[in-house]
């Protein structure tokens, strides 16, 4: 029987549905993908070296009893202002000797531990008055935190040097009087830093918590606020902590720092200024020790802060 032309004909093709392939993505080869280079992965050049400076710094202090080559109060007069075996003295005295033939080694390795027992005393004061102020601010609010206030803003105001200068002229110099009234220096950064973050720790909320739970308020900021605000202030301590070096340089500079017979690096700065001319080593071994030593410190203060901050990831 011959059929029809329509019923003999195939049935029409369905069209692919072009949705569905649009909606498939490609395969591509599978390729090795590189884990993300963790940043700060390595120390920097200028870290490592500052690390290296401040740890040889303290070993000298530490150790200073007992790698000094002679006394610091010894006088050889037969070896007055002999020269540094760099500008052709001899190895007795490598970094020679003063106007009294003192040994510039042996002092400057006391002069090394005084200088940095100052500095560290003078910073722990300044934390330690500027970090329990703040907290008393960011406590009691009111009358008190307007007090504080008032004193931070009137010790930015104050320039120090002219009150450090006032203070040892009138009480006369004492190396305790000294540490305490360097340790008044840079409190009210601290103070600042304090107020504001322990303000913050009651907003979030945690502190207010601790202390629903029956904790007093010295264990609240010593337990739960100062721990979460350490590691700003150390970084503030580190970039203040140069500051005081060169403060109490100067100030020794000028005859009111720590007296003879101790000395310290501003100390033979200022002896050495007078023989500049004839003896340039009796000061340029302090002076490029506080300059190592304050850079050394402030690279490292940049680089905790890079570090700590998260503001800054």
């Amino acid at each position: 029987m011959a059929c029809s032309t329509r019923a003999c004909a195939p049935p029409p093709r369905e069209a692919p549905d072009m949705s569905a392939t649009a909606e498939r993505p490609a395969e591509l080869p599978a390729t090795p993908i590189a884990a993300p280079k963790r940043k700060g992965q390595g120390l920097p050049p200028l870290v490592i070296f500052a690390l290296g400076w401040i740890l040889l710094m303290l070993a000298i202090a530490l150790l200073a009893d007992w790698i000094t080559p002679y006394s610091i109060t010894a006088l050889d007069l037969r070896s007055r202002l002999s020269p540094p075996v760099f500008m052709g003295g001899s190895w007795a005295h490598p970094l020679g000797t003063d106007e009294l033939g003192r040994d510039v080694l042996s002092r400057l390795i006391w002069s090394i531990r005084m200088s940095l027992l100052i500095a560290f005393g003078a910073a722990i004061i300044a934390a330690v008055l500027g970090v329990v102020l703040g907290f008393l601010a960011a406590h009691f609010r009111g009358l008190v935190e307007q007090a504080v206030l008032a004193l931070v803003d009137f010790q930015a105001a104050m320039p120090f040097m002219i009150l450090a200068l006032s203070v040892l002229a009138f009480f006369g110099n004492s190396l305790v009087l000294f540490v305490c009234l360097l340790g008044l220096h840079g409190w009210e950064r601290y103070a600042r830093i304090a107020r504001g973050l322990a303000i913050s720790a009651g907003a979030q909320g945690y502190a207010a918590a601790v202390q629903q739970l029956g904790a007093s308020p010295w264990r609240v900021y010593a337990r739960h606020v100062l721990p979460n605000i350490a590691a700003t202030l150390i970084v503030s301590m580190t970039l203040a902590f140069p500051e005081i070096i060169l403060l109490e340089s100067g100030l020794s500079f000028l005859g009111l720092g720590v007296q003879p017979p101790m000395t310290s690096l501003g100390n033979m700065v200022g002896y050495g200024r007078e023989y500049l001319t004839r003896a340039p080593w009796i000061l340029l071994s302090p002076s490029c020790v506080i300059v190592l030593t304050t850079l050394s410190v402030s690279l490292l203060g940049d680089w905790l802060r890079d570090r700590l901050d998260p503001t800054l990831r």
